[in-house]
């Protein structure tokens, strides 16, 4: 039962098993009440012929019972004496009744007026059958056979106005034998019939999951090989299990990806510290052997950069561990005053324009490091312009840094997000930066509900949801 055959195959005989046994066990409860009906009919049809009989006045001894075989027929006055009894009926239900028809002959029956002091009898005037049939089962001996039958019992008054009860049985062992039949047809069609369920689902079943197999094969090659640029197979039906192969493609391809970024952002990492640790490495060596050669500020500025581009990389490792900004409000407007405030030795003085009221949940020092980023980037590209500004739009605000630099050309509009990238490769490291402060500005803005990307040319953009 460890697979997933074994398992439908197993669930889907059980539940077929029981299905058929409830409507087994429903088919022959209606076959058995159907065909002791039919007993029963057939016993009330003999009983009241009998009582026909008697109420036209044919004499007990002249009565024309049925075969006692077939129909055996007990005729009794009020009293329970017999009256007359079917040919070759010996007992019934284990009292004997005479043997053979009119075993006590003719003799009376209660009269009228016995009949009227009866409380419990019925109602009947002479010549008449009363309407009420009792029924209820039986057995007969019948010849020395004793069998089990459907019994009718009908009242009637002879012509004299004597009472005489009739009760003519039908044989039940035919009922028997057709609910017999009906059974043992069912105890051995079932066992067959759950051996073709079994194998039908245990084969639908494979045949269904066979591309699963094929998909889980090719996981465990791909995961043995550690090659992610490989796919699983895709099944031409449209179904459940082909959305899964796609899907499993496109997650293969979102961590083929992901690995390829990962190495991309270690190498470049790697390429970006190399420089300044061997330039503050070389002055240290050089001020070690020749101490008035040291150069105090170029090792500042290497150390500085250093730090930045450490502090960058623990970010964006944090950003890409999943970590979500704190849950507080944050004043959009307040914040770009309080930064712009502080940015006294920018080359460019930034003007601060239109700033809209407005609260946006998430981390202050986050947004504030994605408009430092701005406005650095700004400053480096600005002839003599940098303008930031705060807009209502919608449900959200607008953070809009702008400058009155050459702009991003449109082609390269989304590269400049991607970490590591600078448009212009023969610009001085130093003035260029590492080529992180956008991209990190666009993670910190995803990861708090809104999207940074450039409008226009010079202009870039940053939405985010206003706090609800």
């Amino acid at each position: 039962m460890g697979s997933v055959r074994a398992r439908a195959a197993a669930g889907a005989t059980v539940v077929v098993a029981l299905a058929l046994v409830a409507a087994g066990a429903a088919v022959l409860l209606v076959l058995h009440s159907h065909l002791q009906k039919q007993a029963g009919l057939q016993a009330e049809v003999a009983a009241r012929d009998v009582a026909g009989q008697i109420a036209t006045g044919t004499p007990y001894d002249k009565l024309d019972l049925p075969d006692g075989e077939d129909r055996p027929v007990v005729v009794t006055d009020g009293d329970g004496r017999v009256l007359a009894v079917g040919e070759d009926v010996r007992a019934v239900d284990g009292k004997s009744v005479g043997a053979g028809r009119g075993a006590q002959g003719s003799g009376p029956g209660r009269s009228a007026d016995d009949e009227d002091s009866d409380d419990d009898g019925p109602r009947l005037r002479p010549g008449e059958i009363d309407d009420d049939v009792e029924f209820r089962d039986g057995s007969a001996d019948v010849e020395g056979k004793v069998a089990g039958y459907r019994f009718a019992a009908v009242e009637a008054k002879d012509s004299r106005g004597a009472q005489a009860t009739v009760r003519a049985g039908s044989a039940l062992t035919p009922e028997e034998d057709a609910v017999a039949s009906v059974r043992d047809a069912m105890l051995i069609g079932l066992p067959l019939l759950l051996v073709v369920v079994a194998g039908v689902t245990w084969l639908v079943t494979r045949r269904a999951l066979r591309p699963v197999e094929g998909i889980r094969g090719e996981m465990a090659a791909i995961t043995a090989s550690t090659d992610l640029s490989r796919r699983v197979p895709v099944p031409s039906s449209r179904d459940e299990i082909g959305r899964l192969a796609r899907t499993t493609n496109e997650t293969l391809a979102a961590l083929e990806l992901s690995v390829e970024r990962q190495r991309r952002f270690v190498a470049d990492a790697s390429h970006e510290l190399r420089s300044p640790i061997a330039s503050l490495r070389t002055q240290l060596e050089v001020a070690v052997a020749h101490p008035e050669l040291l150069d105090v500020p170029g090792a500042v500025v290497d150390t500085v950069r250093l730090q930045r581009l450490a502090a960058d990389l623990l970010l964006l490792a944090r950003l890409d561990a999943g970590e979500r900004p704190a849950d507080t409000r944050v004043d959009l407007a307040a914040m770009v005053r309080e930064e712009t405030s502080q940015r006294v030795a920018d080359r460019v003085p930034v003007q601060v324009g239109e700033l809209a009221s407005g609260e946006v949940a998430g981390s202050r020092s986050q947004l504030a490091r994605v408009l430092g980023n701005l406005l650095d980037n700004a400053q480096r590209h600005a002839a003599g312009s940098v303008r930031v500004a705060v807009a209502r739009e919608g449900e959200g605000l607008a953070l809009r840094v702008e400058d009155d630099g050459p702009g991003v050309p449109e082609s390269e509009r989304e590269r400049i997000f991607e970490r590591f990238v600078r448009l212009d490769d023969a610009r001085a490291r130093d003035d260029g930066g590492a080529g992180l402060g956008l991209a990190i500005a666009r993670d910190v803005a995803v990861r708090h509900g809104g999207s940074l990307a450039v409008r226009t040319g010079s202009v870039f953009e940053l939405r985010l949801p206003v706090a609800g």
